[in-house]
């Protein structure tokens, strides 16, 4: 059986796989290289795709998806701090755009409907790419980041209403005033069944599956719930996108959003794919290449009149200079829901074929320049600022930077640095971290056993629900700017891709790994680990201290020797080449008494220098000197007139608390 789709799907994206290969070794980004795909197989090029409906609803599941990730990196609490951006900024933004755009729009004589419904197209900016483009670089909760974050979540909410007056502007309203009245009340519907799936269902329902410790069931779970959310917005009218934000602010209120955020990137960037194809796949060349100088100025004309809305709308938000400028190079471009609610005005015949069509050039163009000018705008900015600037605008924009600059710090999160990783919370891991706070040492804690997870959670750990085999929760462990990472699982596998994806972060972090066996310490030494501590042997090391101690070997040559076998990689254990001193003492086994080799470290002046007799160490201590050993040689004759001297090691036979009070004296 032949499925149409299928082939669809292996001649788009394999024509992309060979258009980004080309583009990374230009330094071209993968967007450009997916737009360029769409051009080539849509039907105005060679017409490769023949299910184009259906390579669309791809690309709806690829919005649906990033909108579920950017609603997870946030929280309820970050979004309500974002109210003003999102109300005001986002007001201002999308009324001024068309306020301009109309009265542009109206003096080059087009109708008024036509002019406003302009404005609607490009009032709006494009979700998918902008967050994206941010996200991957680590901007989300940045002022910026922050800032087009709030006014695309606007603009989401209001193509709503813009879509309920389109049918107005071309004058046919129908019965408007019920439509929003029954809109209004299906968006409070949901609203509760989100807040009561938020506060009672979606936690309990994750901590049942995280306890079954089934993968494909965690991922399951998240992507039902995810599209599930999407289409209770999409059935009252709101956009799937979305709905699929709020489905991803609420799992981020949980403490598996790390874990949901994994499960969901592949998804993600497969379809988010489609998205971008099926955008190129609308440009008509022919109409491009016959109208390219008239297109390339309203780009221009578009770009500087979005630019300079969007620094408005920031610069009246009180953000400081610099996050003003960020702001305007990221939201210049027209959006994905423009295109959609451009169809919507064809259909309503507001605007003709050929506005439509250049409609689609700008939209497109600008979008292919979104990669660009989004990275180009840390450089641009800086230079602007180092820039001479008129004093009375310097001034305006440095008394807005004052007023903002506790705000937008307050909003920073705080970050780790300097600060241990420990991967896994069973025995040795929980040790670890009870020395790590007595030490105040900085600490993080990941682990995926639910169980230990529970366990760090009710000791009150900072603890992470995550694999630390995926470098993305390795990013939210601030990994490039630890100290000491300590891998303490019992997975060989999953601990040498840990290693190897830490090592791709940092080259600086000591890597400490626990193992089971000495056989694994070399490869995971070559994979970049530091330090390797095996359990086979460490046991046997510990038992043959207290072996060596009964046979009264002096405790800093027993410290030599087991640290002569580590560091040799624990060879001494299989092939000894040397023994350790044994003195030739028969072992004796009295009650309450032990024989023990204790060192002279200090010039006590009440024994050192004196003899046995005089020093008391008999009448004082109660216990007796059985034999000293003085460099090399061993006095077993011991006499009253014996003397005790600096260095000497002395074997002494007598009850444990005698003998440590005897060993205090000596020792300090």
């Amino acid at each position: 059986m032949e499925i149409p789709i299928l082939q669809d799907i292996v001649i788009i994206l394999g024509l992309s796989i060979l258009i980004i290969l080309l583009f990374q070794k230009i330094k071209v980004p993968s967007i450009l290289g997916f737009l360029l795909a769409g051009i080539i197989a849509g039907p105005h090029a060679f017409n490769l795709i023949s299910s184009s409906h259906e390579v669309e609803l791809l690309s709806e599941i690829g919005i649906i998806f990033l909108l579920f990730v950017i609603g997870i990196e946030l929280s309820v609490k970050e979004l309500i701090s974002m109210k003003n951006t999102v109300l005001i900024g986002g007001g201002l933004q999308v009324g001024g755009t068309i306020l301009f755009t109309a009265i542009i729009a109206y003096l080059l004589g087009l109708p008024l409907n036509s002019a406003i419904f302009l404005g609607f197209l490009f009032s709006l900016s494009s979700t998918a790419i902008v967050l994206k483009l941010i996200q991957e670089r680590g901007e989300i909760t940045a002022p910026h980041g922050r800032v087009a974050l709030g006014i695309l979540i606007f603009q989401d909410i209001i193509v709503v209403p813009m879509m309920l007056l389109t049918p107005i502007l071309a004058g046919d309203g129908g019965d408007i005033v019920s439509t929003v009245l029954f809109l209004i009340l299906k968006i409070i519907g949901v609203g509760a069944v989100i807040y009561l799936l938020a506060r009672y269902i979606v936690p309990r329902i994750f901590s049942m599956v995280v306890k079954t410790k089934s993968k494909e069931l965690f991922i399951l779970t998240t992507v039902v719930f995810c599209f599930a959310i999407a289409w209770l917005t999409s059935s009252v009218g709101l956009s799937l996108a979305l709905g699929a934000f709020f489905a991803g602010l609420i799992i981020s209120e949980s403490e598996y959003s790390h874990q949901a955020t994994v499960n969901v990137l592949p998804f993600r960037e497969i379809f988010i794919s489609f998205f971008f194809i099926s955008v190129g796949t609308l440009l008509n060349l022919e109409f491009f290449i016959q109208n390219i100088l008239v297109i390339l100025a309203l780009v221009i004309g578009v770009v500087l009149l979005k630019m300079l809305v969007v620094g408005a709308t920031v610069l009246l938000l009180k953000y400081p200079p610099r996050t003003i400028f960020l702001s305007l190079f990221s939201l210049f471009q027209v959006g994905e829901f423009s295109l959609l609610l451009s169809g919507v005005g064809l259909d309503n015949n507001i605007i003709p074929d050929s506005i439509y069509q250049y409609f689609l050039a700008i939209s497109i163009i600008t979008m292919g320049l979104t990669p660009f000018l989004i990275a180009a705008a840390p450089k641009i900015t800086y230079s602007i600022l180092k820039s001479r600037i008129p004093a009375s605008v310097r001034h305006r924009l440095e008394s807005f930077n004052k007023q903002k600059s506790t705000e937008e710090n307050s909003n920073e999160p705080k970050k780790l640095e300097d600060h241990l990783i420990i991967i896994g919370y069973g025995i040795n891991g929980e040790n670890i971290a009870k020395a790590a706070r007595n030490a105040e040492i900085p600490y993080v804690i990941v682990d995926t056993d639910p169980v230990t997870f529970r366990k760090a959670k009710n000791n009150n750990e900072p603890v992470i629900f995550g694999d630390a085999t995926n470098s993305l929760i390795l990013k939210h462990l601030h990994v490039q700017e630890a100290r000491v990472v300590v891998i303490a699982i019992s997975d060989p596998g999953a601990t040498k891709k840990i290693i190897s994806n830490v090592r791709l972060y940092t080259k600086t972090a000591f890597i400490i790994v626990r193992t089971r066996y000495v056989r694994e310490i070399e490869e995971n030494i070559k994979l970049g680990a530091d330090e390797v501590i095996p359990e086979e042997f460490e046991t046997s090391i510990e038992i043959f201290n207290r072996v060596l101690k009964k046979y009264l070997v002096p405790y800093n040559e027993i410290m030599d020797f087991t640290a002569s076998i580590r560091s040799s990689d624990y060879e001494m254990l299989t092939s000894v080449k040397g023994r350790p001193h044994k003195p030739s003492l028969q072992h004796l086994h009295i009650p309450n008494r032990e024989i023990v080799t204790l060192s002279v470290q200090q010039n006590n002046r009440d024994i050192v220098g004196k003899s046995i007799q005089n020093s008391g160490i008999g009448k004082n201590f109660r216990v007796t000197v059985l034999a000293i050993k003085r460099d090399t040689q061993y006095i077993t004759e011991i006499l009253p007139g014996t003397k005790i001297k600096q260095g000497d090691l002395l074997y002494i036979f007598g009850n444990p608390v005698n003998i440590n009070r005897l060993n205090e004296e000596l020792s300090y």
